[in-house]
């Protein structure tokens, strides 16, 4: 039995990292190469490569606003200034 890993077929868990990976624009060409090929037969890739998308599509069109750090730690200030 050999357990020499394939230059072109990956894990599921492979799969997934990278497909976070192109999420982010973080992906190298040779490894969306890769995920592609998978997404011609796995169905639980496909599934999450889908979901992901949606996820990334829907935080952009949320246009989240979050506290800068000042405000960030006077809040937690004043709710250390409340705990008994």
């Amino acid at each position: 039995m050999s357990t020499k890993k394939s230059t072109f077929f990956i894990s599921c868990e492979e799969a997934k990292h990278i497909c976070d990976k192109v999420q982010y624009g973080e992906a190298s060409i040779w490894e969306r190469l890769k995920l592609n090929l998978r997404l011609l037969w796995c169905r639980a890739t496909k599934s999450y490569t889908k979901r992901n998308g949606t996820l990334t599509k829907l935080c952009n069109e949320a246009q989240i606003k979050t506290l800068n750090e000042e405000k960030k730690n006077e809040m937690k200030k004043r709710l250390e200034s409340q705990e008994v």
